[in-house]
């Protein structure tokens, strides 16, 4: 059996990393032809928006047979480009033996060019650095070559090739030093089975889970114990060879495997010894509601979006009484999903504008109780709860301060069930979140019925009676304390000309960011420091023209900060709790 690589395409969008997959593959002999990105037949990018826009928007995986002794199979995976889609190529990284960094001999090292240098290094994976596109006009290898050891520190170490994916001139060079300085993993069916899910899929035979081997073997019929999961059984296997991915009777250390009848499976899962951590990505901190065209189709929409969530988890699906919500890392993940939901599902949706998603923290301490057949109150239950603040990034805690005893488990469930729901929209509208809940009363009446007839929830409780009390007294609480409205501030890594650091640092002043550290190199200037995530969009577009197309950005969130002017109020959906009698009158038990 053939040892594997599996190797990593990586390209600030337009560099030609998708053609120079095609170009591996047709010199290999896995194509009759070498597909084209402007027409739309390249084999990686199978979907109709990375067709039509010309850029890859989820990892795909190709392979061919490596002309070398041991016959080396070599899995590709080509991976996005564009900045909104940084975290796919995060969990591309975590199942690579290596990557060939690509970059344009025209435009030179570009700023998702660095982004994807530094993440490469943190990650430790050996990288090749390829000068594409050396017959275009205006291509210059040499200054490239320097903008390289200039810009990408540690780059002097794996070596520097450059050529063609278009012509093919100097892509024979590169798939020899592929092999020949690039670690391959032996095949490996020793060890106890062992594996990461890094991608999911869905065709009309369910869902497709993509596997990196990483020891023993693997078979149809093997039953899988998934990261905290139940065991499922694998019921269709296909493994990546020259030929694409192919039935296979067992997958082995080292190769991609295609599974099937892990229902449960989700991106960022392992099986076997060593957990292996796929998507550690810092979630988005945009959101859009996404409004379909047609209003009876929301329940559809709903469904879609969760099948494309599974997809990537990073898109952080959330309702709020008729609306439905996704996270965002950019305005082009906008077209992207409404491209899907159209292409995959037949439905058609539009996007209200992209806001920042702030949080609410609680201010101090707040108490309420609601009694049993007390003023108004028409759930057979009683609650009394107190909110207090808790360390920040600790979440909702709920704790008891009553005896665990004193009512059924499943009413202190539905209690809990209850406040976290009512959590979900503070009094400015935004998640709660850093808080300990805690039940300092309850009470109920026990199950009972009329003589010689069945349970009668008039005069027995039941878990809705506390899964809705819950929402009024936890809000009434919530009230009491108080809450600060925080908005989330990312944290920036910037790369400008020293001769524009001044009017760079003026623009971070207008824009409320604060420089905590500057790096002075060779003819530029590194800043890190932060900036309230609402100035990012105002940030990347006016530093183009500000530093010549020059300055590279890399942000991600770091932490919440309270508002310091007007605080943003998101509009509730849904009936509210602090109403109380509206609610009382209007919420079934």
């Amino acid at each position: 059996m053939s040892p594997s690589l599996n190797l990593g395409i990586l390209a600030h969008v337009d560099a030609g990393k998708t053609s120079l997959t095609e170009r591996l593959l047709y010199d290999a002999g896995e194509l009759d032809a070498v597909g084209s990105v402007d027409a739309g037949t390249t084999r990686t990018d199978s979907m109709d928006v990375e067709r039509r826009r010309g850029i890859t928007v989820r990892s795909a995986v190709a392979s061919y047979v490596a002309d070398d002794p041991g016959g080396t199979v070599v899995n590709i995976v080509d991976t996005p480009g564009h900045p909104d889609f940084i975290a796919e190529v995060e969990r591309a990284l975590a199942i690579l033996d290596g990557a060939v960094l690509v970059l344009s001999a025209v435009e030179g090292v570009q700023p998702q060019t660095v982004v994807i240098w530094r993440a490469l290094r943190r990650l430790d994976v050996p990288t090749l650095l390829f000068i594409n596109k050396t017959d275009r006009r205006g291509a210059d290898p040499e200054r490239v070559r320097a903008d390289i050891r200039r810009r990408l520190p540690g780059s002097e170490e794996t070596p520097v090739l450059a050529g063609s994916a278009l012509t093919g001139d100097g892509v024979a060079k590169l798939a020899a030093a592929i092999t020949s300085e690039l670690p391959s993993s032996p095949p490996n069916v020793e060890a106890e089975p062992a594996g990461v899910v890094f991608k999911i899929e869905r065709d009309d035979r369910g869902k497709r889970v993509f596997v990196r081997m990483r020891s023993g073997s693997l078979a149809v019929r093997d039953r899988l114990q998934l990261t905290g999961r139940s065991r499922e059984r694998v019921t269709g296997l296909q493994v990546s060879t020259g030929g694409g991915l192919a039935p296979a009777k067992r997958a082995v250390g080292g190769q991609i495997a295609v599974l099937r009848g892990l229902d449960a499976a989700r991106i960022g899962d392992s099986f076997g010894p060593g957990q292996v951590e796929v998507d550690g990505f810092v979630p988005p901190t945009l959101q859009a509601v996404v409004v379909p065209a047609t209003p009876h189709e929301r329940g559809a929409v709903y469904a879609a979006l969760t099948e494309l969530a599974e997809q990537d988890p990073l898109i952080a699906l959330r309702t709020t009484g008729d609306e439905i919500a996704v996270s965002l890392f950019g305005e082009v993940q906008k077209e992207v999903i409404a491209s899907l939901l159209q292409e995959w599902y037949g439905l058609a949706v539009t996007f209200r504008e992209t806001t920042v998603v702030c949080i609410e923290r609680v201010r101090g301490t707040g108490q309420a109780l609601e009694q049993i057949k007390v003023d108004e109150n028409p759930y057979l239950g009683t609650v009394g709860l107190r909110i207090e603040p808790a360390p920040v990034g600790s979440g909702i805690r709920f704790e008891l301060e009553v005896e665990r005893g004193a009512m059924p488990p499943a009413f202190f469930a539905a209690t809990e069930e209850g406040v976290r729901k009512a959590l979900e929209q503070g009094r400015h509208g935004w998640q709660v979140t850093d808080c300990v809940v805690t039940m300092t009363d309850s009470g109920y009446w026990a199950r009972q019925s009329h003589a010689h007839q069945k349970f009668n929830k008039a005069f027995s409780s039941v878990a809705g009676d506390f899964r809705n009390l819950g929402q009024v007294v936890v809000t009434a609480a919530l009230r009491q304390a108080g809450t600060t409205v925080c908005e989330p501030v990312d944290r920036i890594d910037l790369e400008v000309p020293t001769t524009v650091l001044g009017a760079v640092l003026a623009l971070l002043g207008r824009l409320g960011g604060v420089v905590l550290t500057t790096h002075p190199g060779d003819g530029v200037t590194r800043l890190e420091g932060d900036l309230p995530a609402t100035q990012i969009r105002a940030l990347t577009s006016q530093l183009p023209d500000l530093t010549g197309g020059e300055a590279v950005l890399a942000n991600r969130l770091d932490h919440y900060a309270p508002v310091t002017t007007e605080p943003p109020v998101r509009r509730r959906v849904g009936p509210d709790p602090a109403d109380r009698r509206r609610w009382f009158r209007e919420m079934p038990r």
